[in-house]
């Protein structure tokens, strides 16, 4: 799920407390009603509690043994079965054992699938080749992420000019063996004299951050924990840094089903004499999270509360004992902080304005906004501060626009891009023209360009030899109508001399949720697949952020249906214009589409020859008893509490739609163990569900990873041996051989 406020295979981010549920819960066994827990509750799993799913079909796989519980839960009168509860309780010998099982009879399956050898050899090559982050200028040094093409994670450096080569600052391949300690964030102090960096062990979403000196690489003696997500801010002196922390609980680990505040660190001191700044009182679900204003001046404090809007107040650092006032606290609306001028401090909102506007504000107390870029015809997706003038990041028709504005709203130019394709970076500083920014399309690895804001002229710094030729390929945009009407576009990418025959084996691809855009991006396992000579589609659902919050909201709660529409309309438009057949047609999501590959694949088993559904959301009456992270997604899926949002989540949740009797297409699920922000139960009960309810011989796989997580940081060997089981799961089952070696 995502991570705010980056886009693409997404991430969930934002955190609140995690409240009791309103649903009754009983467990049933034998002749006997017995009280139990309420959500988040751990039945006990016997063997004699369990009854048994639909016999095996001629010729299936005979699935590990998962027992099904008689409990049910009440929800306004309607009774809801959920026989492998036990299995949220990933910590039992029961959930271990049966992971184990599981891995036993898909590892070797999936080893001996004929085009996995030729994936796993091209997926290796494809991943080797030299790549670059944006980087991050502060005081006299340039800071970014570099990978040589051999190493799994990439590496930290730091140079003093973009001509030199730069030096090693951190590499967390030297961590562990097996590099899955991976350096999920880094902040250089204002200064550029010290960097504030964190580490994630294992695929977990929990940070240690650590501070390391630029000139001689030692690190300070402390360390910084309990925290997720939010980052850190530096005191504009280089002293410390502001962050976001949670309670602890008595085991020493981080409470996330609590709120964090807002905390001032000392660099050298111990985290234990960190000072408390601010923490939200009055709400038991707001989070705060703070920004120093590159001046020093001001901490902007976002107060949050899922994806569709939120508060900020301000706190004065110049003034000692200043207390926080409130500046946007109509909840009306996102408020999300860009930069500042002075007393002047500017903000991008959807506050009476779907797609977007640019606001400026004066720091000092009941003063009103002003406009500065007003809402057009595109949804802005970002904007930044630097070197005085207003970069705004749109997105059109699913793909990125960068445009800079003078600070009174001029138009002063568009910032070139070579097609259309995604766009991330114009990180900067007011007092700095120099930005940086990457471009990507589905056939462009990534490249950086040097944006010099004062002439908008955009240099090319780094571009990446794929060991790849991609003149074979192309990609077109189409649209096509879904369900109600609505016009939806969709990405192509295939052979140019593909025939259109309604026999091509293609791979259709979606997310659809959370106000993210899926602009284009270049992945190595898409190129992979391509080479194959599979056609790869990316479909813009609904719930995303293509054309606004309009977009978005008509993707949410109970208007969610309209996502799984519009992706069965995709399916539909890529067999009505003979690219493809449902026998020959796969689908795959991730997080959020995974939840959209697990509806769909229960409303419309007949329409796919395959599935992936990857780490996904599948239990949707549970989710929000996970962690107060998850509770946070509601804004989008809404609550099982509400009587009207339970029948609409009822209506689509993958886990209680799936069908006894059914034949299901070839699916293989996958997740990871250490998976803390879409947790592996969601996988195991539909993986178990599917499984049981299963009548034709198509095979029900699931693939758990061990130390990993939800997918950021993954070593890019994990990544290889996930793709090359996943690609040729699907290649199998949609009769698509590997190229001759």
């Amino acid at each position: 799920m995502p991570k705010r406020p980056a886009r693409g295979l997404p991430l969930l981010a934002l955190l609140a407390s995690l409240g009791a549920g309103s649903c009754n819960t009983t467990f049933v066994t034998g002749n006997h009603t017995v009280p139990g827990p309420g959500p988040g509750g751990k039945p006990m799993v016997t063997v004699s509690d369990a009854s048994v799913g639909m016999p095996p079909a001629a010729n299936a796989p005979i699935y590990p043994f998962a027992a099904r519980i008689q409990h049910s839960d009440d929800y306004f009168g309607t009774k809801v079965p959920d026989p492998y509860r036990w299995m949220e309780d990933l910590d039992s010998p029961q959930v271990k054992q049966w992971v184990l099982s599981e891995n036993a009879l898909s590892q070797p399956q999936l080893a001996a699938l004929p085009q996995r050898d030729w994936l796993k050899r091209r997926l290796t090559e494809l991943w080797s080749y030299e790549r670059y982050d944006v980087p991050v200028h502060k005081g006299k040094h340039y800071f970014y992420l570099r990978n040589d093409g051999h190493q799994n994670q990439s590496v930290l450096y730091v140079a003093e000019t973009l001509e030199s080569p730069g030096t090693v600052l951190f590499d967390p391949n030297a961590v562990r063996s097996d590099a899955t300690v991976a350096l999920s964030e880094f902040e250089p102090s204002q200064q550029g004299e010290v960097v504030a960096y964190a580490t994630s062990d294992g695929g977990t979403d929990w940070q240690l951050w650590r501070f390391r000196r630029v000139k001689d690489g030692t690190d300070f003696p402390e360390e910084l924990r309990d925290t997720k997500f939010w980052g850190v801010s530096w005191a504009h002196d280089g002293s410390g840094v502001y962050y976001s922390r949670y309670p602890e609980l008595p085991s020493g680990r981080g409470d996330d089903a609590a709120r964090p505040a807002i905390y001032f660190h000392k660099l050298g001191t111990p985290q234990q004499q960190d000072r408390l700044v601010y923490e939200v009182t009055d709400h038991p679900t707001r989070i705060p999270q703070g920004k120093v204003t590159e001046d020093g001046r001001f901490l902007v404090i976002t107060q949050t509360e899922g994806y569709e809007r939120n508060g900020v107040v301000l706190l004065d650092l110049r003034r000692a004992g200043a207390v926080a006032q409130p500046l946007f606290t109509a909840w009306d609306g996102l408020y999300n902080f860009i930069g500042a001028e002075g007393d002047e401090l500017y903000f991008h909102t959807t506050a009476g304005a779907p797609l977007g506007r640019l606001i400026a504000i004066d720091a000092q107390p009941g003063t009103k906004a002003r406009a500065v870029v007003p809402e057009g015809t595109a949804a802005i997706e970002s904007a930044s501060y630097v070197g005085g003038r207003l970069i705004v990041q749109y997105v059109e028709d699913a793909h990125g626009v960068a445009r800079v504005y003078e600070r009174d709203g001029r138009l002063a130019g568009t910032v070139p891009l070579p097609g259309l394709g995604g766009i991330e970076g114009f990180r900067g500083e007011a007092s700095r023209s120099e930005t940086f920014f990457s471009y990507t399309d589905f056939l462009t690895p990534r490249r950086i360009y040097r944006l010099d804001v004062s002439s908008d002229q955009a240099t090319l710094w780094r571009a990446p030899r794929v060991p790849a030729s991609m003149e074979p390929f192309i990609t077109e945009q189409v649209f096509y109508n879904s369900k109600d009407g609505t016009r939806i576009p969709m990405y192509i990418t295939h052979r140019r001399d593909l025939v259109k025959n309604g026999d091509n084996a293609a791979l259709l691809y979606g997310y659809g949720g959370f106000n993210i855009s899926a602009t284009p991006i270049y992945r190595p396992q898409v190129q992979a697949w391509l080479e194959m000579g599979g056609v790869f589609a990316e479909a813009n659902l609904r719930g995303g952020g293509e054309y606004g919050e309009a977009w978005h909201k008509a993707g949410t709660a109970e208007n969610k249906q309209h996502v799984f529409d519009d992706f069965i309309a995709a399916a539909e438009y890529l067999v009505r214009e003979h690219y493809t057949r449902p026998a020959r047609l796969g689908i795959h999501g991730r997080s959020n589409g995974g939840l959209l590959v697990g509806a769909v694949l229960t409303q419309r088993p007949d329409l796919f020859g395959a599935a992936l559904p990857a780490v996904g959301v599948l239990d949707m009456l549970r989710y929000q008893t996970a962690s107060a992270n998850a509770r946070q997604w509601s804004s989008d899926y809404g609550l099982a509490e509400d009587p009207d949002q339970f029948k609409s989540l009822y209506a689509y949740s993958p886990v209680q739609n799936v069908k006894k009797g059914a034949c299901y297409p070839p699916t293989l699920i996958t997740t990871a163990d250490h998976d803390d922000r879409v947790v592996p139960w969601h996988s195991y009960k539909f993986a178990a569900s599917l499984q049981a309810a299963q009548l034709c011989s198509n095979p029900i796989l699931i693939r758990i990873e061990t130390r990993a997580g939800h997918g950021a940081g993954k070593p890019v060997w994990m990544q290889v041996e996930d793709y090359a089981d996943q690609l040729a799961f699907v290649a199998r089952w949609l009769k698509l051989a590997a190229p001759a070696s």
